[in-house]
């Protein structure tokens, strides 16, 4: 079995707007292999959230494609898609986006209960979970009852609770503060290391992108490894 979790070839995303045409991707080549840690630093607007949606499937390319463990993933269905997004993808936002009228278990048990798993396991596995990230005091709270930073925990949790094989981060730190964004983000190592989960972090903290394996840059619509000075 190949250690490849993703791997994109050549893929190219274009926005047209009337005769308007802008080139957002231009022929990126990427491998996200089992284990791997990539940074993808790009100034605002420079199409690094575009990247990431493609390569977790919830965007299409304008050309080239992305594989998701070799299988080309415009060629599946919606629902082959969505099943292979649920086992192998754990996403996570600059904002939690967490579902407001559920509590944090219910939140993080949702992706295995669409998995098929029988609802009383699956809350089990996110109490477990939810207590590994702080949050055993406030399983019970919704979204709107609880801190930034505990928001931000509870939707990495709901990221890793099917144990993905790899983690698609967008600027997961973007919206909090410095000193919850470290412990938020050293959160995301420390659980990186324990699950073997594969890590993508898309942001524009080059201090952040440092910690990471490999860097790379998003400039002019074109992926290079190496951050900017």
């Amino acid at each position: 079995m190949t250690n490849t979790i993703i791997q994109c070839r050549h893929l190219a995303k274009h926005f047209s707007d009337g005769d308007l045409e802008a080139n957002v991707l231009n022929d990126i080549n990427l491998t996200v292999n089992k284990g791997d840690r990539l940074a993808i630093v790009g100034s605002s607007g420079s199409g690094k959230s575009t990247l990431l949606h493609l390569l977790g499937g919830l965007d299409q390319p304008s050309a080239g494609k992305v594989e998701i463990h070799g299988q080309d993933i415009n060629n599946l269905s919606v629902n082959a898609l969505s099943k292979l997004r649920n086992q192998s993808l754990g996403f996570v936002y600059q904002f939690h986006h967490l579902l407001p009228e559920f509590s944090a278990v219910e939140n993080v048990a949702i992706p295995l209960v669409i998995g098929g798993q029988q609802p009383k396991h699956a809350q089990q596995q996110a109490e477990e979970l939810l207590a590994k990230v702080g949050l055993s005091h406030r399983l019970r709270h919704k979204p709107s009852e609880l801190s930034g930073g505990e928001r931000q925990r509870a939707a990495l949790a709901r990221a890793l609770i099917t144990q993905p094989d790899c983690l698609l981060a967008d600027e997961p730190t973007g919206n909090l503060d410095h000193r919850t964004a470290k412990a938020i983000f050293d959160l995301i190592i420390e659980l990186n290391e324990s699950f073997g989960t594969a890590l993508v972090i898309v942001t524009h903290d080059i201090q952040l992108a440092a910690q990471m394996d490999k860097v790379f840059t998003l400039l002019d619509g074109e992926l290079t490894e190496g951050s900017v000075d």
